[in-house]
């Protein structure tokens, strides 16, 4: 079946402009009935802010991939093929969607939150997706189901929290979701994996929507928070996309090729690495490894004097650097081993430089 890039751009548009029509209303709701990010002493913003803005994110998601999907189907007679994993994803984006509104809305218990996120997290690998090939990392490829399956269940947790945690200043989680999803709807289009390209592009448009409303709304009008219930929905579907993106030579699956699992690190790269990092800095200052502080990217680069939108730049550009130095090194034929550990060492490096200027500073 071929798709030409109009119902790439219909899907697009239609879930950017659902958001752009409803997100001032879920505002208003906000607004009337209390419903706010309030400041405190880790967090950035010093006022109260409606934190709803990410409920819209899956209706969206849904609104623009149906659609379109629904306007398709009355030009082509071959039939998107809906699987077994396509229906665990819509489940396990539901129980993600509901514990984030039920978070935001009436508070939960951190360890509850796990929990659920692990039972979503558990439905990957019982429907045999999950990463079972590490694509000559350290040179191993296929690797057993004892190995697989946790592994999966961690990589999963550690994207939705990475998504979640990276949300601590304007524009950073939308921006760098948006980069994201773009970059798998071309990917998805480009093996010829339709369903999964409008996927992509559906939730690009409603964080782009977003994102207009985070960055540019005016505190006490149109500003708005993704909360827990869009940036776990964020980080769930992303995770999905990126174990889907490097499985090959299965039921359902794509041909094998060597740079799928390294591409998906690649676009990971940079929330995941924080939250380990400060992860293990927690640890070895005797403090608990999710013990809210403010030692993220984001923190760190703002406590050199730069302002919201100045950090959301540096972050954004290492973003790009970090996926283009990874194709430029791929593509020059260096083993994807090398090109994680140099990532890594580029990251380290950038945050030794922030944190000596921090310390100059004060």
């Amino acid at each position: 079946m071929s798709l030409n890039y109009t119902y790439i751009i219909i899907a697009f548009t239609i879930s950017l402009t659902f958001s752009l029509i409803c997100t001032p209303l879920i505002v208003k709701l906000c607004n009337t009935y209390g419903i706010f990010d309030q400041p405190n002493a880790r967090k950035v913003h010093k006022y109260s802010i409606p934190r709803l803005g990410g409920t819209l994110f899956m209706p969206s998601l849904g609104l623009g991939v149906v659609v379109t999907l629904l306007l398709m189907y009355q030009g082509i007679d071959n039939d998107f093929q809906i699987r077994f994993s396509n229906v665990m994803m819509i489940i396990g984006t539901i129980m993600i969607y509901i514990i984030g509104v039920f978070d935001d809305v009436r508070g939960m218990k951190a360890t509850h939150k796990f929990i659920i996120q692990t039972i979503a997290a558990l439905l990957f690998p019982l429907c045999n997706l999950m990463i079972s090939n590490l694509h000559g990392l350290f040179g191993i490829h296929e690797i057993p189901l004892l190995v697989s399956y946790p592994l999966t269940v961690f990589i999963i947790l550690l994207i939705v929290n990475a998504i979640n945690l990276i949300d601590g200043i304007d524009g950073l989680a939308s921006g760098l979701a948006f980069l994201i999803l773009g970059s798998y709807a071309y990917l998805y289009y480009d093996l010829g994996a339709y369903l999964f390209s409008l996927i992509s592009i559906s939730l690009a448009g409603a964080t782009l929507a977003f994102f207009f409303f985070n960055f540019y709304g005016k505190i006490g009008r149109l500003k708005t928070f993704m909360g827990d219930s869009g940036s776990l929905c964020l980080g769930y579907v992303i995770a999905y996309l990126a174990i889907k993106y490097q499985m090959s030579n299965g039921v359902g699956t794509f041909t094998y090729r060597e740079e799928s699992l390294l591409t998906s690190f690649s676009l990971l790269f940079i929330p995941c690495i924080d939250v380990v990092r400060v992860a293990i800095e927690r640890k070895l200052r005797g403090k608990g490894m999710f013990e809210a502080d403010k030692t993220h990217i984001h923190h760190r680069i703002m406590q050199i004097g730069l302002d919201m939108h100045q950090t959301l730049f540096v972050i954004i550009t290492l973003f790009i650097a970090i996926c283009l130095i990874n194709y430029g090194l791929y593509v020059g034929g260096l083993q994807s081993t090398y090109i994680y550990g140099i990532d890594i060492a580029i990251y380290l490096v950038f945050m030794w430089v922030v944190n000596n200027l921090k310390s100059s500073i004060n």
